[in-house]
């Protein structure tokens, strides 16, 4: 079972990520996001992913959708079983939604997304279903997560006042 420093150590890389994503791609939203799978009593990198949106030209090509489909490559399975999803921002309904048919186990994110956010946030899309409902765990260094958003949006009203 994952630990509170596990959590973190994983959220600093998915933040390095998101941080990372601002000089590769500066007009998407800087989101970094990342899949674990325990094996044992420890826990092993497996993907990662960063928006992709404006690069694909592809609505779907969000972070936490990325990292799905390259675990499910590395994998060779669709079913994520026994990973863990760590994202900087809570998932959208679309990510949450596919975060769960994928069967992963545990998604732990950082800075809550009050406008989009389908964990609890704005909304929960967790509740009374049929597949496994993953753990949630939010708010894992929310306050650097959240920056990291403020910073860029902050530079992107800047650049077109």
């Amino acid at each position: 079972m994952p630990t509170t420093r596990d959590d973190h150590y994983w959220m600093s890389q998915a933040l390095d990520l998101a941080r990372e994503a601002i000089t590769l791609d500066p007009d998407d939203v800087p989101v970094g996001a990342l899949i674990v799978q325990s094996q044992g009593d420890r826990q092993v990198f497996i993907s990662s992913g960063t928006n992709k949106k404006q690069k694909e030209l592809d609505a779907s090509a969000h972070a936490e959708i990325v990292a799905l489909r390259l675990a499910g490559q590395a994998l060779d399975s669709w079913r994520l079983q026994d990973t863990t999803l760590y994202t900087t921002l809570e998932p959208c309904p679309m990510c949450a939604e596919a975060i769960l048919q994928a069967r992963v186990s545990r998604v732990v994110f950082g800075a809550y997304d009050q406008v989009s956010g389908a964990l609890g946030s704005a909304f929960n899309l967790y509740t009374k279903r049929i597949y496994p409902i993953p753990e949630v765990v939010g708010g894992i260094m929310e306050q650097e997560c959240a920056e990291v958003l403020r910073e860029i949006f902050a530079k992107r009203r800047e650049r077109n006042a």
